[in-house]
């Protein structure tokens, strides 16, 4: 007698050349829902004479705990990937100094985005400008992150957000906005053990329709992917194995 247990493994193989399989790392939870359309055939009595199965429907949901950029990539978007990454820098503190009263951040040189100033005792944003920043006030150079600020606010400490370019480390998806029908294909496989006795099942062709996520306090960012299943290029869905033989 065998039974299923625990939330078990789960790969994503994308369906180019010497594909390199992607792992839902941590798997959460996944869901395989196979589901058909039945169709009556009524006579005089209350119930059908026969029931005809019409079109059919594999869908199924994924959710696992380490993100990994190229499964990411290659099992839902289908972008281009590049070395480096985006990151930020969340209140960078510093003192308005004297003439010409600016700060250039300790990413200036890779500066991206500008995501506010505060003032660090009051936490009350300052308000951006194009140039000659009145008190409470500052503009910046979003080329060089160089923050300028009022004469009067000199010696106030500040807490600067913003973004900037990290090209020794990590990875990027570039996210294009691409023709309609485009998505990339993969095979899954899903497999679970109990008691020493293992089930399988592999989806030979799949497409991503719903990626999300989210964050919340006191938890894990959890990436949810919901999927479906088609026939393969030789008109095979899978394979669903059994460790126990009937």
């Amino acid at each position: 007698m065998q039974f299923g247990f625990g939330s078990g493994s789960a790969w994503g193989i994308d369906s180019g050349s010497n594909p390199t399989p992607g792992r839902f790392d941590i798997l959460q939870e996944s869901s395989v829902d196979f589901s058909f359309s039945n169709k009556p055939l009524m006579g005089e009595y209350q119930m059908p004479v026969t029931v005809g199965r019409g079109s059919g429907k594999i869908a199924g949901k994924t959710k696992w705990g380490r993100l990994q950029g190229r499964a990411l990539n290659s099992i839902f978007f289908g972008a281009t990937k590049a070395a480096g990454q985006v990151s930020v820098s969340k209140d960078e503190a510093g003192t308005i100094p004297g003439t010409p009263y600016q700060i250039t951040v300790a990413n200036g040189a890779n500066f991206v985005d500008d995501l506010g100033v505060r003032n660090a005792t009051t936490l009350i944003p300052l308000v951006r400008v194009a140039a000659g920043p009145a008190t409470g006030q500052y503009s910046v150079n979003t080329t060089t992150g160089v923050y300028t600020f009022a004469a009067a606010d000199t010696t106030i400490a500040v807490l600067i957000s913003y973004s900037y370019n990290i090209a020794g480390s990590g990875e990027k998806i570039s996210i294009a906005n691409q023709l309609i029908g485009a998505a990339p294909n993969f095979k899954q496989v899903l497999t679970q053990t109990y008691g020493g006795q293992r089930q399988t099942i592999v989806l030979n062709a799949c497409v991503a329709s719903k990626l999300g996520g989210g964050t919340k306090t006191e938890d894990f960012f959890t990436p949810e992917m919901d999927w479906d299943a088609m026939a393969d290029g030789s008109n095979n869905i899978g394979t669903w194995s059994l460790a126990e033989a009937s």
